[in-house]
């Protein structure tokens, strides 16, 4: 297995966010600030990581029958430590996040992983997977909060960019912008992705074809 292409899929490939399309519900309601999605992404990375590592460690002792519960206290159990951290030394984020901290345990996203992935691979490959999927993640959800503080807000992390007589469009930092926005980023995501497949596809069929007509 190349932890190159493992890596790649959860970044591009298999994208949590632009992709699969799960786990958008906390990721459409913090990404109102660059800061927020920032946080929220290296949160479910951490735990993405964190999981994936146990998961892999313990998945010849954990019985088949209570596989599921299994992973989801080992989910919870870094959502705590997570959470805990984050109260102790951010309070600002951790205040702004709110209840979307605790709400990690329920990412599709973070279970599916432990689920297909973690459970049926070693250590390096599962942490090169959460890592992959985690950044794929934490890309999503900065962009899309980077889009909303920049047009809903006039600012870039906290910091005005555009002076006094700037006039946000409100609308995207409210829930409709968010809708709008994400469907443009996953449009233009998928057609970029698309379109590299067939650019690469077509590549291999001239690589073969010029083969085949050597060896003839």
């Amino acid at each position: 297995m190349k932890l190159s292409r493992v890596f790649y899929n959860g970044l591009i490939n298999e994208n949590t966010i632009f992709v699969q399309a799960i786990g958008l519900c906390a990721l459409l309601a913090v990404t109102t600030s660059a800061t927020n999605g920032l946080a929220m992404g290296i949160a479910v990375t951490i735990v993405t990581i964190g999981s994936n590592i146990v998961v892999s460690l313990l998945r010849k002792f954990i019985p088949d029958k209570i596989r599921i519960p299994a992973f989801i206290v080992v989910i919870a159990t870094f959502v705590t430590m997570v959470d805990l951290f984050m109260k102790a030394y951010a309070p600002t984020i951790y205040k702004a996040l709110g209840i979307f901290i605790p709400l990690i345990v329920v990412n599709c996203m973070i279970l599916g992983r432990a689920e297909s992935f973690a459970s049926k691979n070693s250590l390096l490959p599962s942490i090169v997977d959460g890592l992959g999927m985690g950044l794929g993640y934490t890309i999503a959800t900065t962009l899309l909060g980077v889009l909303r503080e920049l047009i809903g807000a006039g600012s870039l992390f906290g910091i005005s960019l555009f002076g006094p007589n700037f006039e946000p469009a409100i609308m995207f930092i409210m829930p409709p912008g968010s809708f709008i926005l994400l469907g443009i980023m996953m449009g233009i995501f998928n057609y970029l992705r698309r379109k590299k497949e067939t650019s690469n596809t077509q590549a291999k069929e001239e690589v073969l074809d010029e083969y085949i007509y050597n060896i003839d």
